[in-house]
């Protein structure tokens, strides 16, 4: 019997298992199937447990089975199974992914977390870090052709590679345009997740998210950081500052340094064993 959970951040949702549980490695085709919406059990994206000692591993899939460095949203839903699920004996620790460790810190409500906050590293506009191609630079506010059109970014890395895009309206029409043209715009060699932003005040932007290897999502807690610290470089923005996504709103306070904190509410949807018609055509044992 394999144990899953299910969970999600303002609709953002992630799969979450345990390296131990299961009978092989996971490969780019079991994620793939398990994050079907009809064929599997459905997600943006699978979070796995590599290490049950802190910092607590973490590696993150896409539903395209490509891997990402980091995730928001992802860090929190498993922060809380860190806890809910017996594996974290304390309400802040650390968490090893590939774009870099994190402190995530719970809140509890009648012994439920009901939200997670990270402490998601420094933002940097550095093209070499990011990546973006080109000579050396920060990447802010600068014109991209995309297609028979010109569009400004502003480009930056918070463990893993964003790509901003300032508007004065946000139109669904367009996400679907330049989302996925930018996430795959040659100049990012390791692609990029994409954002529109709209501020509204200087402490409340408007966001829609185009996420790497999973196209629209209903939030994204990585691209709610990003768009933070990119507002605030340009001085569109103050330091405290609520992003509201199609989910709901998360917090992001971007320090004098651009390191990054972020702070939103976070679910359990369900928890269960993979069924054993799903690990047959996963080809796992099951039983």
């Amino acid at each position: 019997m394999i144990p899953i959970v299910k969970g999600h951040g303002l609709g953002n949702d992630y799969l979450v298992l345990a390296e131990w549980d299961l009978p092989q490695p996971l490969d780019p085709p079991a994620v793939r199937l398990l994050c079907h919406r009809h064929l599997g059990v459905g997600s943006d994206g699978i979070l796995l447990a590599t290490s049950r000692t802190e910092p607590y591993g973490l590696r993150i899939f896409n539903p395209d089975g490509s891997e990402a460095e980091k995730s928001g949203n992802g860090l929190r839903i498993f922060a809380k199974y860190l806890v809910e699920h017996g594996v974290a004996t304390t309400d802040a620790f650390g968490i090893r992914t590939a774009g870099g460790d994190v402190r995530a810190e719970v809140r509890r409500e009648e012994g439920r977390v009901v939200s997670v906050a990270v402490d998601m590293g420094r933002a940097t506009f550095d093209a070499a870090a990011i990546p973006v191609l080109g000579p050396p630079r920060e990447v802010v506010d600068e014109p991209l052709a995309v297609g028979d059109r010109t569009v400004r970014i502003t480009a930056l890395s918070v463990g893993n590679p964003h790509c901003v895009v300032f508007v004065d309206r946000l139109e669904e029409s367009l996400l679907h345009d330049l989302g996925p043209r930018l996430e795959r715009h040659p100049a990012f060699p390791r692609r990029t997740n994409v954002q529109l932003a709209r501020v509204v005040a200087r402490d409340r932007l408007e966001v829609l998210v185009w996420e790497r290897g999973a196209g629209p999502t209903m939030a994204s807690g990585s691209s709610s950081c990003a768009v933070a610290a990119a507002a605030v470089k340009r001085g569109l923005a103050d330091r405290r500052v609520a992003v509201h996504l199609p989910g709901g709103r998360l917090d992001v306070e971007v320090g004098a340094d651009f390191a990054l904190r972020l702070d939103g509410p976070v679910e359990e949807v369900f928890e269960g064993v993979l069924a054993p018609d799903l690990c047959r055509r996963l080809g796992w044992p099951h039983g």
